[in-house]
């Protein structure tokens, strides 16, 4: 496990935080399809919702490195920047394969953390 002594405080700290971000990478990957068929105003106003959806979700896995201390999170900063540069450049679609791969590196840790919960005996 890259980066992190796994201690019950964290798992579930890991655990808790996982389990947000993929709810935001999700709803903002849900968000950018339906950018396909707007146009002018409204896909403007859209890709300024997305941006402050990933500003939140960047907010979040900030958070999840700093408590802690799994260098992870700072490749999923990474990548979910790569992403809102895409946004931010009018190809918002192109960045759904970003949030994929967040998604995935996410999903990995709240996985590993739910392992460690359960070798503990504190999930079932």
């Amino acid at each position: 496990q890259k980066g992190i002594v796994m201690n019950t405080s964290k798992a579930i700290m890991a655990f808790s935080q996982s389990e947000k971000i993929k709810a935001g990478l999700i709803w903002t990957s849900q968000v950018i399809g339906m950018l396909e068929g707007m146009g002018g105003g409204e896909k403007l106003n859209t890709e300024n919702i997305i941006n402050v959806m990933m500003q939140m979700i960047l907010q979040e896995v900030y958070l999840a490195g700093k408590i802690t201390g799994d260098e992870t999170w700072s490749e999923i900063t990474k990548v979910i920047d790569r992403a809102l540069v895409m946004v931010n450049s009018g190809v918002a679609s192109d960045s759904v394969h970003l949030l994929t791969e967040g998604l995935s590196r996410v999903t990995n840790i709240g996985q590993k953390s739910m392992s460690f919960l359960k070798e503990k005996g504190l999930l079932d």
